[in-house]
C-alpha cells in the first residue's frame, strides 16, 4: 500500500497564482486534480486547514481522503502519517516545509516537495 499526504497550504502555496484571494477555492482545485492525477499511490491524504476547509468537505472520493485540521495542518499532516505507516503503508509527504519534513521522516516517511506534485498533476 502506497500512501500520499498533501500539504494543501504549502503545495497551493508553491504557485503564485492569486490562491490568497480564494483559499477554498484554491483547495476545490487541488482536490479536483488529485481526483484526476495518474499517481501510483493507492490513497491520497489531503490535508485542508483554515478557509480552505471551505474547498472541499471531509471524508473519501474514491482514493483522495480529505482531512480537516482541527488545529494546524502539522499536526494533522504528522498524525495520517503516523497512522498510515503503523499499517505498513509506504508514505510519502508532499510538503516545502523543512520542519515538517523532518518531523514526517522521523516517523518514517519519504518527504518531496510541492513541484514534484505539481509535475505529476
Amino acid at each position: 500500500m502506497q500512501v500520499l499526504v498533501v500539504d494543501a497550504a504549502n503545495v497551493v502555496g508553491a504557485r503564485p497564482d492569486g490562491w490568497w484571494k480564494d483559499r477554498a477555492g484554491a483547495a476545490r482545485r487541488l482536490h479536483e486534480a488529485l481526483m484526476t492525477a495518474d499517481l501510483p499511490h493507492d490513497e491520497v491524504v489531503l490535508v485542508l486547514e483554515g478557509k480552505a476547509k471551505g474547498g472541499h468537505r471531509a471524508g473519501r472520493d474514491g482514493h483522495v481522503r480529505t482531512v480537516h485540521a482541527a488545529a494546524d495542518g502539522d499536526a494533522a499532516i504528522v498524525e495520517a502519517t503516523r497512522d498510515a505507516v503503523a499499517t505498513g503503508a509506504r508514505v510519502t509527504v508532499v510538503t516545502a516545509d523543512r520542519f515538517l519534513r523532518a518531523r514526517v521522516e522521523g516517523a518514517g516517511a519519504l518527504s518531496v516537495g510541492p513541484t514534484w506534485l505539481w509535475d505529476q498533476i
